[in-house]
């Protein structure tokens, strides 16, 4: 007797159109993030901005943290169409003000606008993902918003690069305008079809403020110079916005409880790691090796290029034990941390480094999916929302933290006698050190 194959739902036009914008719209967030990522070392030495550069990377996420809170919450509340349709505006506004700036400060308030506006788009895609499409259907439709990242991954880079070289860096912004107006053509009518189905007992949009308050107090009082006012900055920062963050985050997080905590903590320690290095390989290439904006860009895309790889191998093997995934996920990105520390001395060739990065990109594409398939079979209905602002406000919390901690020690060695090689040595050695605690933690999550 032959098996016979499972038949597989097929989605009608209108989930066709809503998965195309949707996965569109994953597309133009990667890209924004990757180019701007590789022309970040060119916008800080026209505008005399370095000690700025933890801040650029650090605002986005802050308020990247802030909208996710406030879109899923939205969403459940109201459904997803009109918070997709504000952020993609306020996205529109930070790609201008960044375009426009004539100082590092500008820029900084660029940035965050735009991660206010990409901070709504990540999580109310994860909500329609579950409530528009048959459950048959999910775990593909989340490869396929990580198959956004493809394109980016391949050309991003290089086009910031050379976009930089000949145009300025100010076209890095300009380009990516006209693709808001398509995305909302694609995806705001059809989102109208599916609209809040529950609602939440409490608002956590005041404490998503708080929390992005510490936070962002937290990270610019690392860059003080007096040490005093540095300590007393960071300990206001810890003591606003922890107790906020456990408002957000699910009960016992901190402790990697088993189930929902454990997944949330390992997306946050995940990208704590691998972006506490990735933000800063660029960095390493224009400072230490001198290489131009396009070999810059080009020294990150293997990573993102195995990230995507590592994702589709998860898609197409779905019975692998998420928890089998995730730590050999972590143990990937240790040891692409170990590949690329080289890059720290001068005479390492950076395509080597481009090699060995590709090493932890493919640890995070590991661990990426089964941590998002995982972590949304704990949204009861209703609720969609809530959990995937949870999961991305965890990728916010590493990454802003990081890019703090990172960004000062950058600053540290711009006044003092400290060098940039040891101030990324720094930051690479907390990467590992994240990764191996994530790998520990991996063997506490579970499904619902």
């Amino acid at each position: 007797m032959t098996a016979t194959k499972p038949s597989v739902t097929r989605f009608n036009r209108q989930q066709r159109l809503l998965a195309v914008g949707l996965v569109l719209g994953v597309t133009m967030v990667a890209f924004e993030i990757t180019a701007v990522l590789t022309a970040l070392p060119s916008i800080t030495d026209q505008l005399h901005g370095d000690s700025l550069y933890g801040v650029a990377l650090a605002c986005y996420t802050l308020a990247n943290l802030v909208a996710l809170v406030v879109t899923g919450e939205l969403t459940d509340r109201f459904g997803p169409a009109k918070p997709y349709l504000a952020s993609l505006t306020v996205f529109a506004c930070g790609l201008i003000v960044a375009a426009t700036a004539r100082s590092m400060v500008f820029v900084v308030i660029g940035r965050a606008l735009q991660g206010a506006g990409t901070g709504g788009l990540a999580p109310i895609a994860y909500v329609l993902v579950k409530r528009a499409f048959p459950a048959d259907r999910q775990a593909k439709m989340y490869a396929y918003l990580s198959a956004g990242w493809v394109l980016p991954s391949l050309i991003a880079p290089g086009v910031a690069g050379t976009v930089t070289d000949h145009l300025g860096w100010r076209w890095v912004f300009w380009l990516l305008l006209p693709l808001i107006p398509v995305v909302a053509v694609m995806t705001v009518r059809p989102m109208r079809a599916y609209a809040s189905v529950g609602t939440l007992r409490g608002s956590r949009i005041a404490a998503a403020m708080f929390a992005a308050a510490g936070m962002g107090t937290f990270v610019t009082a690392l860059q003080f110079r007096n040490v005093a006012a540095a300590v007393g900055g960071v300990v206001a920062g810890l003591a606003v916005g922890v107790p906020s963050l456990r408002r957000l985050l699910p009960m016992g997080v901190h402790r990697a409880a088993r189930g929902l905590p454990a997944v949330v903590a390992c997306r946050m320690l995940a990208t704590a790691a691998f972006l506490g290095v990735d933000s800063f390989i660029p960095l390493a290439a224009d400072r230490i090796h001198g290489a131009s904006p396009s070999i810059q860009g080009f020294v990150i895309i293997g990573a993102a290029l195995s990230w995507t790889s590592g994702q589709w191998f998860m898609a197409q093997h779905p019975q692998i034990d998420p928890r089998r995934a995730v730590r050999w996920g972590f143990a990937m990105i240790g040891l692409g941390v170990c590949a690329v520390l080289p890059v720290l001395w001068s005479g390492w060739p950076l395509w080597a480094t481009f090699f060995g990065w590709a090493i932890g990109g493919w640890g995070m594409g590991l661990l990426f999916n089964p941590t998002t398939v995982t972590a949304m079979s704990h949204a009861r209905e209703g609720a969609e929302g809530l959990v995937s602002s949870q999961v991305n406000l965890a990728d916010a919390v590493g990454f802003s933290t990081m890019g703090g901690i990172g960004g000062a020690m950058v600053a540290l060695s711009d006044r003092t006698s400290l060098s940039l090689p040891g101030a990324l040595a720094v930051n690479f050695a907390l990467a590992f050190a994240l990764a191996g605690v994530g790998a520990i933690c991996a063997g506490r999550i579970a499904a619902a």
